[in-house]
């Protein structure tokens, strides 16, 4: 499984309830929400991501666990590269 590192876009695997970041109203972030990993803590068992709209202002930043976390992945992997 890929690794997941900094700067790097991941979404979410389920449902997250957080709160707006300036407002602080409740929000619901769905399972596929896309985000940037904006710190990796401890070992990378968990991150700091951050969600923003299209415009890039951000509306949520929250710690949320590796296995709650899916990597984007832009390229194919390369299968004959894995054989050797």
């Amino acid at each position: 499984m890929k690794e997941i590192k900094l700067h790097e876009m991941v979404a979410l695997k389920e449902d997250i309830r957080s709160t707006r970041f300036l407002t602080e109203l409740p929000i619901l972030l769905c399972q596929g929400q896309v985000g940037t990993v904006i710190d990796v803590l401890g070992d990378g068992s968990a991150f700091e991501v951050e969600f923003s709209d299209l415009y890039g202002q951000a509306y949520a930043m929250l710690t949320v666990r590796s296995e709650n976390l899916m990597p984007l992945r832009y390229e194919p992997v390369d299968l004959l590269a894995l054989s050797s």
